[in-house]
């Protein structure tokens, strides 16, 4: 009977213990549904609420040219008077007064080659021009006198005859002696390299001391001395293509930006459709003419051309550009604009200060900058520290 009142279940003891976890199980309670809730707070109002989905534009500078631009295009300056100078003769180059960016003028010596052997030949030639012509005189003197006396009945006929062919040999030895003479300066002439026209030394393509022949044609020989253009006949060759050659007329005014100076713009016009389209590439080659330039303008030069409807104004050309922003981006309260901007991915509120429109833009006086992405078409449950996402 002891043994079997040790297995008696004490129901007091129980209860006791019962009583001491019930607290322990309702803070735990407690601590679930808090972690709960602060799941459900983070993740519907806190850094996990999912984004929202916006379209945005960007803010950006836009020149006074481009509200009227209807067209761009792209192609290089090029030279439309240019020359590779070479010489007519065959011979050392012995002098070279020019070098690369030299400005020359048309006749101007820009090297010579070795003329020895002509210039001997030319003072032979002189030589036997003198000779003729004191033949000549001699002749013409006895010619004279042979009339004379023939008319007078002195001498005979035979004499006077004989007289008068050797008078008209000695001209003929006077025109031969001279034409000689040019034959011999125009060999001298030849060793002289000059400038075709007034411009710029390009290129160098030959030393003092090496061969120069016609056309290069032996082996070790230089064709070109130098390359040269005339840099007032600079002009912008554009590729327009086939479908939009309809927006460009010849007179047309344009605007020229250079890739080596971007911040720098100059005005053109449209000078030449060339009669012929490139089938591989299905455009028109456009010329398009500087009606401003400077010294930093060089052949061969990458430039971009603006065909416009209207022309900009000399004093405009190079003014300062606009910030500008798409209307669609601004949102009004209470007289003032504001504008959503997006901050890596969080939305900031700014206060948007506008001016004129430009083209289908609007001026931003304040508030924003170059670059700034700013949400179009904004809803009102959008505001500042909402996260979003940029569409596609």
């Amino acid at each position: 009977m002891a043994d079997l009142a040790k297995l008696r279940i004490d129901r007091d003891q129980e209860e006791i213990v019962d009583r001491s976890r019930s607290p322990f199980k309702a803070i735990i309670l407690v601590i679930v549904l808090l972690s709960l809730a602060a799941a459900g707070y983070f993740l519907y109002t806190g850094p996990l609420k999912p984004a929202e989905l916006v379209q945005v534009t960007t803010v950006v500078a836009v020149f006074p040219s481009q509200a009227n631009s209807i067209l761009n295009a792209s192609g290089y300056v090029v030279a439309q008077r240019k020359a590779d100078v070479a010489s007519k003769a065959t011979g050392k180059l012995e002098l070279l007064t020019v070098e690369e960016g030299t400005v020359v003028k048309k006749g101007q010596v820009l090297g010579r080659l070795e003329s020895r052997d002509v210039d001997a030949a030319l003072e032979q030639a002189k030589a036997d021009l003198q000779v003729a012509h004191a033949t000549l005189n001699e002749a013409k003197a006895n010619y004279d006198r042979r009339k004379t006396l023939v008319q007078n009945g002195f001498v005979s006929k035979d004499e006077y005859d004989v007289s008068e062919a050797t008078y008209k040999r000695a001209i003929a030895s006077v025109t031969s002696a001279e034409a000689h003479v040019r034959a011999n300066q125009v060999d001298v002439e030849n060793t002289y390299i000059r400038a075709p026209f007034d411009g710029t030394v390009l290129t160098k393509s030959a030393d003092v001391g090496e061969i120069v022949a016609p056309f290069g044609s032996a082996g070790n020989s230089k064709g070109a001395v130098v390359s040269m253009a005339d840099m007032e006949s600079l002009q912008v060759e554009a590729d327009v293509s086939e479908s939009n050659l309809e927006r460009v007329t010849v007179g047309q005014p344009c605007e020229i930006t250079l890739d080596a100076f971007p911040e720098k713009r100059y005005r053109g016009l449209v000078h030449m459709i060339v009669p012929t389209a490139d089938r591989a590439k299905a455009t028109v080659l456009v010329k398009v003419r500087f009606l401003d330039r400077d010294q930093r303008v060089l052949p061969e030069m990458s430039a971009k051309v603006a065909f416009l409807t209207k022309e900009i104004p000399e004093s405009q050309v190079n003014a300062k550009p606009k910030l500008t922003v798409s209307p669609a981006a601004l949102i009004e309260r209470n007289h003032q604009k504001f504008a959503l901007v997006v901050k890596g991915e969080i939305l900031q509120e700014t206060p948007v200060k506008t001016g004129s429109m430009v083209g289908s833009a609007v001026e931003v006086l304040d508030g924003l900058s170059a670059g700034d992405q700013v949400v179009l078409n904004p809803s009102k449950d959008l505001k500042s520290g909402t996260k979003v996402k940029v569409g596609v």
